[in-house]
């Protein structure tokens, strides 16, 4: 096709989606009778229509996507889209879970917590996780961090003294080559009450 030719072609087509944009908009994003997957993200009820029309999330879209692309929530990181890092997790009905492996549309009904939804959202004031990582220097290029701070939630939130053995459990799904293990240890064992015992050689480690 000549470049004239290409060129009509893209201008009609930007024309067209920005016409399915005004119209969807219009509706009111979700049109009555549509299916639609209702999240409650940070506290915040959202509601998705579902499909593959303009403006709708389609069945394939993964919790991920969703979050980062649709609610602007990038705090969970895309890396390895295989569950295996760790970077994308957030907490959903109280568990910490690889966003990258959720379907959007099989979280209808679920409670999401992201990274940004930890610190108090009318003071700003940090959680007592994201604090203990800042204090204890946990962190280095922090792409892995928020991943971790949000499995470290979940453990705290349902055993608020763990022991070494079942930190390391809950984390070992969550890779990280920057930071030295121990710094995170640690923090966490601030967070605890220094609940979490630690070996006689930690002190070394470090």
């Amino acid at each position: 096709m000549p470049l004239k030719g290409k060129l009509r072609c893209l201008i009609m087509a930007s024309g067209g989606r920005r016409a399915s944009a005004r119209a969807f908009k219009k509706q009111g994003g979700i049109q009555k009778g549509v299916e639609t997957t209702t999240l409650t993200v940070n506290g915040v009820k959202r509601v998705f229509s579902m499909g593959d029309a303009f403006g709708q999330v389609p069945y394939s879209e993964t919790l991920l996507e969703t979050l980062r692309d649709r609610l602007g929530l990038t705090g969970a990181k895309r890396a390895c889209d295989e569950g295996a890092c760790g970077c994308c997790t957030v907490i959903k009905d109280g568990d910490a879970v690889p966003s990258c492996m959720l379907l959007t549309a099989d979280c209808d009904g679920a409670e999401i917590t992201t990274l940004e939804g930890l610190a108090d959202p009318e003071t700003g004031e940090l959680s007592k996780v994201q604090q203990a990582f800042l204090d204890y220097n946990a962190f280095q290029c922090g792409f892995c961090t928020p991943g971790i701070i949000m499995t470290a939630t979940a453990l705290l939130d349902k055993n608020p003294n763990p022991s070494e053995e079942e930190v390391r459990d809950a984390l070992s799904g969550n890779y990280c080559r920057c930071i030295s293990q121990y710094h995170v240890f640690e923090a966490i064992a601030s967070v605890a009450g220094r609940g979490v015992e630690l070996d006689e050689k930690w002190e070394g480690r470090r």
